[in-house]
């Protein structure tokens, strides 16, 4: 009998600390979406409606898309978008590839200086950007890359944290994999190409969502490299929208939602192969 109460007193409290989790995870959950929120509710209210009344009016009494209208049709968003996709592209197409080709040989390969090596690489993690802004500046500026999209995606097309990210990724393969391949009689480049990048799906997506949005929301170093406006990135274009409509909250909100929605169109499209690949890596496993 004790033992039936036992067990039914460690249900209850596992049972309250799930619900105690839970409560957390949707407090912070609010507090991580109510800005958006609010973003998202000014965007869509009207001229004649507040925007900063407390208690905040997060429903629009008349919502109205006039305000997206209005700044499209004022600046070139259109082209904005280009040019923040181009950059986002190499943003993520050179990472991905280059990153992989320096996180296999850390991981997979046994050579003299090799956990020196990736210590050197996770040191350059904890210099700040500023620190090295003036140096890389100074070079761009040197090689003639200032004013075109070189000068912004070659500093950052081999980002430290992405290589430690696939590096983490394909340790996690069992070693048997690799020893079965160079028995077939598989080289170097078909290992890495056709077993190890396809076991690390989920790394690779959780790679291209961060570094995705680290290219579409460059603001500082493009503003220092891009001369011609025609050339600007949409966060520099919301940054010419605050100057535009410097005194109109709900035009600026608007800018920051059209910003947004490749974002989110990106993650959600990634989170699917996200969750796919993991969870045929446990069934595989």
């Amino acid at each position: 009998m004790s033992n039936k109460n036992e067990k039914e007193f460690s249900v209850k409290r596992a049972t309250r600390v799930n619900i105690g989790y839970h409560i957390l995870l949707i407090l912070i959950a609010l507090i991580m979406v109510v800005p958006f929120i609010w973003t998202l509710s000014t965007s869509l209210k009207g001229q004649n409606e507040a925007v900063f009344s407390f208690p905040p009016q997060f429903i629009p009494g008349h919502p109205t898309f006039g305000n997206y209208a209005v700044v499209w049709n004022t600046l070139p968003i259109g082209r904005f978008l280009i040019n923040s996709l181009i950059l986002a592209v190499f943003g993520v197409a050179l990472p991905v590839v280059l990153c992989s080709m320096a996180a296999f040989p850390l991981a997979r390969m046994n050579f003299r200086g090799k956990n020196f090596v990736f210590m050197i690489i996770m040191g350059t993690m904890m210099i700040p950007g500023e620190v090295t802004m003036i140096p890389v500046y100074l070079i761009i500026n040197k090689l003639g890359l200032m004013g075109n999209y070189a000068g912004i995606i070659l500093p950052a097309a081999v980002p430290a944290m992405s290589i430690f990210l696939m590096r983490q990724g394909l340790l996690g393969i069992p070693k048997e994999m690799e020893e079965s391949a160079i028995i077939d009689g598989a080289k170097v480049w078909q290992i890495f190409l056709h077993i190890m990048l396809p076991m690390v799906k989920p790394t690779l997506a959780t790679m291209s969502i961060l570094n995705f949005i680290g290219a579409w929301n460059n603001f500082l170093w493009p503003l220092l490299v891009l001369e011609d406006p025609n050339t600007y990135p949409l966060t520099l274009g919301l940054y010419k929208l605050q100057g535009t409509f410097v005194a109109n909250t709900r035009m600026i909100a608007a800018g920051a939602i059209i910003a947004l929605v490749p974002i989110l169109a990106v993650f959600i499209f990634f989170q699917k192969y996200f969750i796919a690949a993991a969870y045929s890596s446990v069934i595989k496993g």
